[in-house]
């Protein structure tokens, strides 16, 4: 099989029409299974994602197979046409708000994961931090609508026909928009803030949402981001959580 990509607990496979994704034997085996639960039922939306195809066990290790898109990210072909930016940038955010105006009512709720990442965060965040975080998170509006989780660029394929197909549906949830946008807005941010900035004034225009809204849950979902402990990210998310204002 060939590789097609190598991250720190999974790689990601091609044999012939399928992508296999083989996690490694230190992934917990719930979460697998949740992420193939999760996958089935955002099919089950009718958005436009790779079918998922088996969950089994390849040489001791725990495997989901999914229909294999052929194509190139849109975040490659933003990078190669860079003088048409906003057209792409505005098919990014009409799909990323195709995503939002399906219902799953049986996702996990995004506060709810929230909270308890924000809680997990006591040998990174002090315990006032952690309580604003939590009063903050608390105070934010309840909404149900499929929100993807790691909305970015690399996550949407665009196969020879020009349609476009959304992968990694391992962080999905239900809940509010405007939370899945403040991630997308940091997943911009740490590479390019302008590019960020872009988003963030596209994506509000467009869903004619005020920009502090959005911004309100930037050091929530700093935090969350947080648990990840991805080297070379701790200080800039710090950075966004200490925006968090005090009485």
């Amino acid at each position: 099989m060939e590789v097609i990509s190598k991250r720190k607990e999974k790689t990601i496979y091609r044999d012939g029409d399928n992508a296999v994704k083989v996690f490694s034997k230190k992934f917990p085996k719930s979460d697998i299974l949740n992420e193939a639960l999760n996958q089935s039922r955002v099919e089950e939306t009718g958005l436009p994602i790779p079918a998922l195809k088996a969950v089994s066990v390849v040489d001791g290790e725990w495997a989901i197979t999914m229909e294999y898109v052929e194509g190139k990210t849109l975040a490659e072909i933003m990078a190669e046409d860079p003088a048409n930016i906003d057209q792409y940038m505005e098919q990014f955010i009409d799909l990323q708000l195709l995503v939002q105006s399906k219902k799953c009512p049986l996702l996990n709720k995004l506060k709810d994961k929230m909270n308890r990442k924000i809680s997990s965060l006591h040998n990174q965040l002090d315990a006032t931090i952690r309580y604003e975080l939590h009063t903050r998170l608390e105070s934010m509006p309840k909404h149900n609508k499929v929100c993807h989780g790691d909305f970015n660029p690399s996550n949407i394929i665009i196969d020879p026909e020009g349609k476009a197909h959304i992968i990694d549906w391992s962080h999905v949830t239900q809940g509010n928009g405007a939370a899945d946008a403040a991630r997308t807005y940091l997943l911009f941010a740490l590479k390019d803030k302008a590019l960020a900035d872009k988003y963030m004034n596209m994506f509000c225009k467009k869903t004619d949402t005020a920009k502090q809204y959005v911004q309100q849950w930037l050091p929530i979902v700093a935090a969350s981001q947080l648990v990840k402990r991805i080297p070379g990210e701790e200080d800039f998310l710090k950075s966004w959580v200490d925006v968090v204002d005090y009485s």
